[in-house]
Order: structure tokens, then C-alpha cells, then sequence
């Protein structure tokens, strides 16, 4: 089965939640657009978290990591965690905390957006089978 967004076709079979994935990087693009791109995480992520609440798709914020103590700024639909960072690169140790917390939550997808990008672009993270 194939989904049409906009001018973007993709096939739903081998992309996980593609229409939730586009929805969610329409709200990163209208944050973006919002404060541009040298804001402060927690001010990207109030603009995201009322989008959400405005176009009514559920999230949670600041969702508590197993007892780590740590925080994932926002998991929507119950099964898509969104780590915001607002720094000039993402690294290594950004894709590995997204994992981690993906593993602890048991979700299967993760999107981090750096907002100070020159586009906000989500990067999906896929959980990783562990053997």
C-alpha cells in the first residue's frame, strides 16, 4: 500500500508510521517557523506540545525514562518518542540516548530534531533488535 502526502509518495509497508512521521515534522517545521533557529529546547518543545494539543494528536511531555530519572521531551500517538536538541550538530550521543530510551519504553520509533539546522528535519531511529 502506498500513502500520497502532499507530492511525497511512500510506501506504508516498509516506512513505520509514515502519516504520524509527516504530521509530526509538519509541527517541527510550524516550531521552527515560530522561533527560528536559535532558540532554547524547552521553548521549541512548549511551541510543539500546544500544535499538538491544538490539532488534537495526543502526546505526553517529559515522559518519565524507567528509573533513570531521565526525561523524553514528548512521546505522541502513545508510540512515537521526540527528542529535541538545539545545538549546532547532533552527535553520537544523541542517536545512542534516543536508543536507550526507545529500549526502556519499548517504542519502536524515535525522531530527534535539531532545531538549529537550517531545516528542522526529523531523523527516525528504529529500535534496535537486541540479541
Amino acid at each position: 500500500m502506498t500513502t500520497n502526502m502532499a507530492h511525497y509518495v511512500v510506501d506504508t509497508a516498509k516506512v513505520l508510521y509514515p502519516d504520524e512521521s509527516f504530521q509530526i515534522a509538519g509541527v517541527c517545521f510550524y516550531a521552527q517557523n515560530r522561533l527560528g533557529r536559535f532558540a532554547k529546547e524547552k521553548q521549541y518543545v512548549d511551541i510543539m506540545e500546544a500544535r499538538f494539543i491544538e490539532l488534537g494528536i495526543p502526546c505526553r511531555r517529559e515522559l518519565v525514562v524507567g528509573a533513570t530519572g531521565n526525561r523524553v521531551d514528548l512521546v505522541v500517538y502513545d508510540k512515537i518518542l521526540i527528542e529535541a536538541k538545539a545545538k549546532p550538530f547532533l552527535n553520537q550521543d544523541d542517536y545512542a540516548q534516543v536508543q536507550r530510551y526507545l529500549q526502556v519504553l519499548h517504542l519502536d520509533l524515535g525522531l530527534i530534531v535539531n532545531f538549529w539546522a537550517r531545516s528542522a528535519q526529523p531523523h527516525r531511529i528504529l529500535k534496535q533488535k537486541m540479541s
